[in-house]
Formats: structure tokens, sequence, C-alpha cells
């Protein structure tokens, strides 16, 4: 008994310290990008979750700079890929080239492409072909890539966070329905209120500007990762993360909004998600409230809605609140 009373407090001890640590990241990260707290929390929660974000927002709001500064205050390497219409594969992974030795003989040599990076912004990514954006399919899946038939592993962690521009569909490609099912969550960025855009104007036009400061050791965001997986959850978090993807899905869906919906991987995400939400607001355990926070952002990309839906002007996000009011 006295055993299982010291792993519970050394648990608990260990909880604690990621908090603490974790809220000077979130501090570190505000010194830096302004008013967009619930971007700044589901990019931290995807990047605890082990998983990779599509951030969705218009040109100006701090995609790009939102993704430098979590490289820089986690510690992780980073590449950034401007996906354009003539980007090809083999931009992003690497490719053989035919080295030859003083001695004549000749041999290939792999040069790594950007994506050997431990975070990887994919910036417009919806830009480049679908051929193109299929390269990191099983970059995001399996941590690896496969370059004439030779497996190159990734850098742990590994991470994509991919930003897309909702508003300009011209020379765009939408992502095919498996590319999207590999983000953990769709990360919306609004347009700041009038008092932070304010304080945007003062702070980032003058002579001194806020840099990125660095918290995390090597290694420090697995340990943390590690801990996210350990967090018990209850059954009944369990039930509802089911009876919520579960209801999401055509043949449960009574009003016939639903087209196709989210499959086995949108559980497996948000089981995860709440988990790292837990800890990054200092609790143990999730709680329904968690799930209800992430159902819109985990299931909103994994889901579409019919024809007679849309035209009746329904949103994915209406109809996952209607499902939440049932399931929870």
């Amino acid at each position: 008994m006295d055993a299982e009373m010291k792993t519970a407090a050394d648990a608990i001890a260990e909880a604690d310290a990621a908090f603490a640590r974790l809220e000077a990241v979130r501090a570190a990260v505000a010194r830096v990008i302004f008013g967009q707290e619930a971007a700044v929390e589901a990019a931290l929660v995807t990047l605890l979750s082990g998983g990779h974000g599509l951030i969705v927002g218009v040109p100006g709001l701090a995609k790009t700079k939102l993704v430098e500064t979590l490289a820089v205050v986690l510690g992780l390497s980073e590449r950034r890929i401007q996906f354009t219409p003539d980007l090809m594969p083999s931009d992003i992974l690497g490719s053989e080239v035919l080295d030859q030795a003083a001695d004549g003989s000749r041999s290939f040599r792999f040069i790594r492409g950007p994506v050997f990076a431990q975070l990887v912004m994919a910036d417009e990514i919806n830009r480049a072909s679908p051929r193109t954006q299929s390269a990191l399919l099983q970059a995001m899946q399996e941590h690896h890539v496969t370059v004439a038939g030779l497996r190159h592993d990734l850098p742990a962690p590994f991470h994509v966070l991919a930003t897309q521009n909702p508003l300009e569909q011209e020379g765009t490609y939408p992502l095919p329905e498996a590319q999207l099912d590999r983000f953990l969550l769709e990360i919306d960025l609004d347009y700041p209120d009038r008092d932070t855009e304010r304080r945007i104007l003062i702070e980032t036009t003058g002579r001194d500007e806020a840099t990125a400061e660095r918290l995390l050791d090597d290694g420090e965001l697995q340990r943390l990762q590690a801990l996210v997986r350990r967090l018990p959850v209850g059954e009944r978090i369990v039930e509802a993360i089911l009876d919520l993807v579960r209801a999401a899905r055509p043949g449960a869906d009574t009003s016939g909004d639903i087209a196709w919906g989210p499959g086995p991987r949108a559980a497996q995400s948000l089981m995860l998600a709440v988990r790292a939400r837990a800890l990054l607001t200092g609790r143990y355990a999730p709680s329904l409230d968690d799930v209800a926070a992430l159902a819109v952002p985990v299931l909103k990309h994994r889901m579409a809605l019919t024809f007679e839906a849309r035209a009746r002007r329904r949103s994915v996000a209406e109809v996952v609140g209607l499902i939440l009011e049932k399931v929870i």
C-alpha cells in the first residue's frame, strides 16, 4: 500500500512539474503571439499529443509566426516548406544523386529534403498538387519516408503544422480525406479584438520587438508526450468519446445532414487531445469539458455535410454541437 501511495505521489509531482513547465511555455509564446490564446492552446495540445495540426486563417493572422515561435520555445528544429503548384515530391522528401569517387566508382547518395526536421511547417499546403501533397502521407503516419525503395527515418519527435488560407480557392487543390484524417486538430485563427489589435499595432511597429526564447531542453517534449499517454481516463470519458464519434457518422445521423464522418482515428485523436488539454490546464485527468472543447477541432475536418444540409446553410461545427448536446 505504501508503494502504491508513493507511486501516486510521484505521478502527481511529475504532473505538477509538467504543468509548471507548460505554463512557462504558454507565457513565452504569449510574449510573441498576441490575442490567439485558443489557437496557441490548440497547437500545444496537438504537439503534446504527438500529432499534426492544420492551421486555418486569413493572411496576416501570424500563422507562420506561431509555428516559428513554437519551434523556438519548444527547442525543436524547424523547416518551412512553401507549397506551390510546381513543387515536386522530391523537393519535400529529398532525392538521390550519383557520386563519382576518385577511383572512378559510382554510387548513389541520398540528400535529405526539408521534411527531415522535428517541426515542419507546410505553408499553404493546398496550393500544391495532390501528388505532392501525398508525399507527406507516409511521413505523417509512419514517421519515415521511402525513397528509391530505401527507408529513411525522420527525427523524433516529428510534427507537421500545415497552414491553409480559407478564402483564396483559385489555384488550390483541396486536401484529400486521407490526408485530412492525419491531422489531429484543425486550428482556426480568428481576427483579434480591438484591444489586442491595438497592442499588436504598438508593439510590432516600434524599434524593439519581442522574440521567442527557448524553454524546453532536448527530449523534454517527448517526456511530456509520454506523460500525456499515462494520464488516466475515466470510463465516462471513454464512453462520451465513443458516443460522439459514432454519432457523427451517416448511419447514426437521424437528421441526414452528414455525408461522411470520422473513423476510429478520430476517437484516438480525441482521447489523446483531452489528456493533453487536461495536463495543459493543470489537471490530472480529462473531463467532459475537455471532450466538448475539442470535439469541433478534432471532427471538423473529418466530416462532410450533404448537399441539402449545405443548402440550408448548416455548418459542421453546428452539427457537431447538436451531437454534443445529445451525448454529453
